[in-house]
């Protein structure tokens, strides 16, 4: 083993830090001179270590992908945990449907209760916003001598859109339930108590005038009520909900913004319309 002494060592430690300075100082140099001859170098280098890199990135990759598939498995395996107890669920509601299915069949024979007709329903495509008399209407496309009257209900598939009140030779105009004109008697389905839905314009009408020391509460499920014959009662409008403001509204199950198509129906009922929807009599012609 070769021994430096300690003047040697000292002048050896002087000069490392000027030697490397020269040596960068001259890459920097070889790198302006000959840009070309460096480029070379780096590709050179990377051609070298290129193998070197896949061979070490198989096992990485490998451990990644296994990594990855246990946590898809983990993940599966809880997605079928929560399944489980969804189906279980279900079940659970299942039979409780079918019992009060077969509770309620029996309660129909003893009370010899006659089922009401089925309404009859067309479906009509929406093809624009009408405008016109009101703010939030649709227009409808129908075809030629469709039996389309003022007054019928129209449903889409959540719940309940509004009613019909023009009607033409291939078009009906729907008054929608959002509408400032609208009026809709409804049920609060918690308590049981009647209240008016009124149209305001925005995507939640609100409730007014319900029975004094019945306050709607919020998520309670609101449906149509029977009253002045203009809607049937039972069908599905929306929930309840308190805004900061104070005012209950409702939000809708239908989906107004999105409506593609509606349903008709017709439940043979004349309640109150709209003073603009009524049709006005014809002129009396001349003796």
């Amino acid at each position: 083993m070769i021994r430096l002494s300690i003047p040697l060592r000292q002048a050896l430690a002087r000069l490392s830090l000027p030697l490397l300075i020269a040596v960068a100082f001259g890459t920097m140099l070889l790198g302006k001179a000959d840009a070309l001859l460096v480029e070379r170098a780096r590709m050179a280098l990377a051609d070298l270590l290129t193998p070197l890199w896949t061979v070490v990135q198989e096992p990485v990759g490998a451990v990644r992908r296994t990594a990855l598939e246990a946590e898809a498995l983990w993940n599966m395996r809880a997605e079928n945990d929560r399944l489980r107890e969804e189906n279980e669920r279900l079940r659970r509601w299942q039979d409780t449907a079918l019992a009060l299915e077969a509770e309620n069949a029996l309660l129909r024979r003893q009370l010899a209760w006659i089922p009401e007709p089925a309404p009859r329903f067309v479906t009509a495509r929406v093809v624009a916003d009408g405008g016109g008399t009101y703010a939030r209407a649709v227009l409808l496309a129908l075809a030629p001598n469709t039996p389309i009257r003022k007054g019928q209900v129209a449903l889409d598939e959540r719940g309940f859109v509004g009613r019909v009140t023009e009607v033409g030779t291939r078009s009906a105009r729907v008054l929608l339930a959002t509408d400032i004109n609208s009026r809709i008697p409804v049920t609060l389905e918690g308590s049981r108590a009647r209240a008016i839905m009124v149209g305001n314009n925005t995507a939640r009408p609100r409730l007014q005038h319900w029975p004094e020391g019945t306050v709607p509460r919020d998520g309670d499920r609101v449906v149509t009520s029977a009253e002045a014959n203009a809607f049937p009662a039972g069908l599905p409008i929306g929930i309840v909900r308190w805004p900061e403001g104070g005012t209950p509204e409702v939000e809708l199950f239908a989906r107004l913004d999105r409506l593609d198509a509606v349903r008709l129906f017709d439940f043979g009922l004349s309640g109150i319309l709209p003073p603009e929807a009524v049709a006005r009599p014809e002129p009396r012609g001349r003796r």
